[in-house]
This record gives structure tokens, C-alpha cells and sequence, in this order.
């Protein structure tokens, strides 16, 4: 049999999906959670790998998709949580609405404080999930086509998407009579679809996750490797010589910006189902950086390889913070991990996989030459 780059390629992808689907044979319910966790990283990593890899759009704001999505199922969720509303309301409120709210104030989520109708909608769960998806998509198409069209590249993307994360930060803290700033939202019921209830600690719930992370990196792949895709990255090398060929680069690139966005806000819509919060935190400037991170340790110009970066890192991560003897040190010892990954795998882990691939195929080509050669003298 004939081995192929394409085909070790696929085969990789197989492997690592029946992986990450036979985990629930191996782990219990508290490392699938937080295996769950992990997997929704290595999501992220795929977005970062399809924006900045495959677009060349350094993004250092992916936070606020993910902020975006997570607030938008958390809000649905808080809701649907019996112990964390307000008693004797006649519309479901947050508890924490009572709380900031001024004395004697209205009972009726209209009129409780300004801006809380916003929270009606939310009492459908699928208007939460919609709106953890489309609003992040809304948001990167706005803003995408404001900078593509200027044609704004480079470092002054990445100031732009980090100056507009904590600005979206500022407001969420600010807000707290609304979002209950730097506490976020907390005590959140369980998501209920079709009558099934994602229980974080329940093997649906990690399978949901599974499965959303597989068709995400096959969905992925192929939209890469679509004539779209080629167009991208050739926009990526030389975006003077695309616009000459007449492609229509602001386009192409403010669409693969909100596919970004997209899976991003999916991944904030599944972690706040595996962790019970929604927090300001995804929307720190360092959050959205770390990604980054993982992406370049990964291999950012490699879709698996992205996500695998990112789920062993935060796999090492926690585990060296852990350690009794690392305890103090752990983030100096990540640091130069990252630091020795940078300069000495420039193309990530990938990288080294794909030279362990092409050497592979090399080999086995060089092989079958050779045994081919004896059969041509003898013709």
C-alpha cells in the first residue's frame, strides 16, 4: 500500500477523533469534565489557526467572540436556574438585579434598571444559543469590513481587535446593574434540549463537546482546501497580487474573519455548559494572547496541529499547577516552554510532524523504486 501525505494526514484527523471519542471508556466524570474543558480550547485554537494561519489576520481580540458567545447561553441559562432568580417578580429577574438595585425599586424586569429588557428575550434558550453564535459573527463582519476595506494590515489589526476586546471589557465591568460586572454570571441552570439535560459531569455533555470539536476541525479542513480557501491563503502571501487578478480580497477575508468568530462563539456557547460561568475574564487582553500562544506552539498554520496545542498546554499547564514543588514556579516554567517552542520549533508541533511525514513518505517512495528497478532491467 502506498502511503501519501494526503492520506497520513487523514489519517491523522482519524486517529485523533476516535481519541478524544473513546475517552469517556478511560476517564471519570470529573476528568471528562475536565477533558470537556480542554477540547473547547483546542477549538479555539482552531479559530486562531483558520484567522491567523490560513488568513494571515493576527487577532489578538478572539476573546471577544468567545466573551460574546459565553455571556449569550449564560444569560439563557441563568434564567432557567430556579435558585438564582428573584422571588416574587413577576417576570423571571436575576438575583443579582435585586441586589445592585435601589431601594424600593419595581419588581418587573422592564423597569428594574435601565437597559434589563435586553435580558427578556434570554428567557428562550435557543434565542441564547442563536445569539452566542450570530452575534459574534455580527460583530467580526462590522468590524472586519471596516478594516479590510481600508485595507489595514499587519501589527494595526492586531492593536485595533485588542483595543475593541477591553473596550466590550469595560462595558460588561461597568454594566454590573445589568451584567453583574466582575462577578459575571454564576449558579446557571443546565442547558435542556429536546428534553436531554447536559449535566457537566454527564457523558452527553462531554460527547456534545467531542463531537462538536470533530465536525468543527473536519469543517474546517475542508473549507481550507475549497477554491475559497486557496483564494485565502494566496491573499495571505501576496495581497497586491490577488487584488490584480481581480479577487475581491476585503471579501474573502472578512468572511474567513466571521467563520472565525463563528467557532468562537460556539466554543464560548459549549465551555460555559462544562464550567457553570460566564466571567469578564474571557475577555482579558492576557486570555486572548494565550491563545495566540497555543496556536504558535501548536503550528498555526496547521488546523489539527493548532488544536492540539492548545489542549496539551492547558493539559500541562494544569498539571504542572498542580505540583506541590512547581506550585510557585508553574508560570515561569510554562513561560519557558513557550520561549524554547518558539525558537527552536518555528513551524510548532506540526511542523515536526510534517517532517516526520514527509520523511515517511520518502522512504517508502525511495523503497518502492527500488524494487521497482530490478523488474525494468529485466524488461
Amino acid at each position: 500500500m502506498r502511503l501519501t501525505k494526503s492520506g497520513l494526514n487523514t489519517a491523522a484527523y482519524v486517529v485523533f477523533i476516535a481519541l478524544i471519542l473513546l475517552a469517556p471508556l478511560v476517564f471519570d466524570a470529573f476528568w471528562l469534565n475536565r477533558l470537556s474543558k480542554y477540547l473547547v480550547f483546542g477549538m479555539l485554537g482552531v479559530a486562531i489557526a483558520l484567522s491567523w494561519g490560513y488568513a494571515g489576520i493576527l487577532n489578538l481580540g478572539q476573546g471577544l467572540f468567545f466573551g460574546l458567545g459565553a455571556y449569550g447561553i449564560a444569560m439563557s441559562l441563568k434564567l432557567a436556574s430556579t435558585t438564582s432568580l428573584a422571588q416574587g417578580s413577576d417576570t423571571p429577574i436575576p438575583d443579582f438585579m435585586l441586589w445592585n438595585a435601589q431601594p424600593g425599586a419595581a419588581t418587573d424586569l422592564c423597569c428594574i434598571t435601565p437597559g434589563s429588557f435586553l435580558w427578556i428575550p434570554f428567557q428562550s434558550v435557543w434565542f441564547g444559543i442563536a445569539a452566542g453564535i450570530v452575534l459574534p459573527v455580527l460583530v467580526a463582519f462590522a468590524l472586519g469590513m471596516i478594516m479590510f476595506r481600508k485595507r489595514i494590515s499587519g501589527v494595526f489589526i492586531s492593536i485595533i481587535t485588542l483595543s475593541v476586546v477591553l473596550l466590550m471589557r469595560l462595558l460588561l465591568v461597568q454594566a454590573q446593574p445589568l451584567t453583574n460586572g466582575f462577578n459575571g454570571l454564576t449558579d446557571l441552570g443546565y442547558l435542556t434540549v429536546l428534553g436531554v439535560e447536559f449535566d457537566p459531569y454527564m457523558p452527553q455533555t462531554y460527547y456534545l463537546i467531542a463531537i462538536s470539536l470533530a465536525l468543527v476541525l473536519l469543517g474546517t479542513r475542508l473549507l481550507v482546501e475549497t477554491r475559497s480557501g486557496l483564494i485565502l491563503q494566496a491573499i495571505r502571501d501576496d495581497d497586491r497580487r490577488a487584488r490584480f487578478l481581480g479577487f475581491d480580497v476585503p471579501r474573502y477575508q472578512a468572511f474567513f474573519f466571521c467563520v472565525s468568530a463563528a467557532i468562537s462563539g460556539y466554543a464560548g456557547i459549549l465551555y460555559v455548559m462544562a464550567s457553570e460561568f460566564a466571567s469578564p475574564t474571557f475577555m482579558d487582553l492576557s486570555f486572548s494572547i494565550t491563545m495566540v500562544v497555543w496556536a504558535a506552539v501548536g503550528g498555526r498554520n496547521s488546523i489539527l496541529g493548532a488544536c492540539i496545542g492548545a489542549i496539551l498546554i492547558n493539559m500541562i499547564e494544569a498539571t504542572v499547577s498542580e505540583t506541590p514543588a512547581l506550585m510557585e514556579a508553574w508560570r515561569v516554567v510554562i513561560g519557558l516552554a513557550f520561549v524554547l517552542a518558539v525558537l527552536f520549533l518555528p513551524r510548532g508541533l506540526a511542523g515536526v510532524a510534517t517532517g516526520l511525514r514527509d520523511w515517511i513518505v520518502a522512504r517508502r517512495g525511495g523503497a518502492a523504486a527500488s524494487l521497482a528497478e530490478p523488474a525494468e532491467k529485466r524488461s
